[in-house]
Parts: C-alpha cells; structure tokens; sequence
C-alpha cells in the first residue's frame, strides 16, 4: 500500500509488515476461513505463536481453563480475537520492547477487544472495528522509536493527545495519528480503520467527524471505546453526540458499550 508522500520525506522509518501477518491477511479475505489454515500458519513462527498463547491466557479473556495450542484458542474464543491477538503480537514485536510503551499496548490490547466486539453487536465490519483499535496509538511507538529520550519527554509532558500531537508537530512535523494512518495502510488494514486512526485525535478532542470522513462506524466505535477507557463518565455524551454522525442508533451503541463492559468485568475476574 502508498504510504503518504510528504511522510516520505521525514527520516522517521515505518516499520514494515511481518511476512506472518500478511499471509494471516490473505486467509482473513478468504471467504471461508480455514481454521487449520490460520492456526498452523501462527504455529509456524514459535514466538509469535507463544506471545498469543500468553495473551490468550491473560485474564482480558478470562477462559476457565488454560489454552495450549492456537487452534484451542480458535475454538474458545473464534477467529476474530485470536487474528487481533496475533495482530497485537507482531504490532509490538515490530518495536523495541520499551517500558514507556507498555501503557499504549495495554490500551491497545483492550481496545481491540471492545471495537470487534461492538461492531459486532453494531453491525459495522468487526475486523475492521478490532484491527482500527489495536493500531490506534500505533504511531506513538514509531515516534518512540525514532527518538526515545526525546519522544518519553513529551509524553510525560502532555495531558491529552490533542496536546501531544501539537508537540509532535513542533518537534517532528508529524503527529502520531498521521504516522499511524500511514502504517495501517502499508499493513493493509481496511480504509475504514485507517480512517479512523488518521482521525482519532481530532474526533475525540472535539466529538464533530470531519466532512471528509466517509466510513464512519469505525471511528464513531473508537470514540466510544476511548470514553469506555479514559473518561466512561462521559458515556451517555459522547454516545448522544457521535452516534448520529455515523448514523447509528444512540440507545445501541449505549447498550453494547455497556454489554462489552460488563463482559471484559466478568473476564478479568474469572482470570483473576
């Protein structure tokens, strides 16, 4: 996929995609999904299939009993959430293990949880809701990346992302979110997640869609997910505010937001 030109120019290096996760791509297009497929392709690399079997057990998930193979895990928890688990995995792998990003892949982690699963409740593209939040932050780890000691210092130093991406922008000429975007695109993640990470910052800072978004599901379940997160106080909110823009029932994005909620509450306390 193009990555966009200007971001061509700036000496801050996209990582590339894993050759696992675009074959993992390529059964995902597949009308009928191959199960044996999927679970012997992430067996064939032996650290990424042990990273999704740890996640698998953590308690995000809450199984009763433990998973020992991929397809086990296939079988308890479905296609989706084991593609996001192996998403996630090589998404981190591709990066420096780092402290100071242990925060961001945590989000990401449950994030990608809640979108699949409300976009399945929703009816908007559940792949495209899971993959869009596992990548959300992803452009904070390339800004890492490229400049450690400098990048930590302003992410101590901002508040919210509306304010890191002004210093971004002073101190890089990019933001996260753009980098972000480019990355979902030259993984191959579909437009409507990469829309809605290019414009996550924005839509959650002012709750108003930009005209130029067209596949608004996506980025109307991330701004929910981000509530659900960071401020649930403000549920009902942004709930009344975002839904219309992406014309979605206010009363259902309400009610799966609290469903998937609930779920993840009684996940962790089982995995407890």
């Amino acid at each position: 996929m193009s990555v966009d030109p200007q971001l061509r120019t700036l000496e801050i290096e996209i990582p590339t995609q894993p050759e696992v996760l675009v074959k993992l791509s390529l059964l995902m297009a597949a009308e009928d999904i191959d199960l044996l497929a999927m679970s012997a392709l992430v067996e064939t690399d032996m650290a990424l299939a042990a990273a999704v079997l740890k996640a698998v057990n953590s308690s995000l998930y809450g199984l009763r009993g433990k998973v020992q193979t991929v397809h086990q895990a296939l079988t308890y928890l479905g296609m989706r959430e084991v593609s996001g688990i192996t998403f996630e995995m090589g998404l981190r792998a591709a990066f420096p293990p780092a402290a100071e990003l242990e925060p961001v892949w945590k989000r990401a982690s449950e994030r990608g949880v809640m979108m699949g699963r409300m976009g399945q409740m929703l009816g908007v593209d559940p792949w495209a809701a899971h993959s869009a939040g596992l990548f959300e932050e992803c452009g904070k780890a390339v800004l890492y990346r490229h400049a450690p000691q400098h990048y930590t210092a302003m992410l101590r130093a901002a508040t919210r992302d509306a304010e890191l991406v002004e210093l971004e922008h002073r101190a890089f000429g990019v933001s996260h979110d753009a980098l972000g975007a480019a990355l979902c695109e030259s993984w191959g993640l579909a437009p409507a997640s990469v829309a809605s990470v290019r414009h996550h910052v924005q839509v959650q800072e002012t709750l108003i869609m930009p005209e130029a978004l067209q596949r608004r599901g996506v980025s109307a379940i991330s701004t929910m997910a981000w509530a659900m997160l960071l401020c649930p106080e403000r549920l009902e909110e942004v709930a009344h505010e975002i839904s219309p823009q992406a014309s979605l029932d206010e009363t259902l994005v309400l009610r799966a937001s609290r469903r998937v909620t609930e779920q993840l509450q009684v996940a962790q306390e089982h995995g407890r």
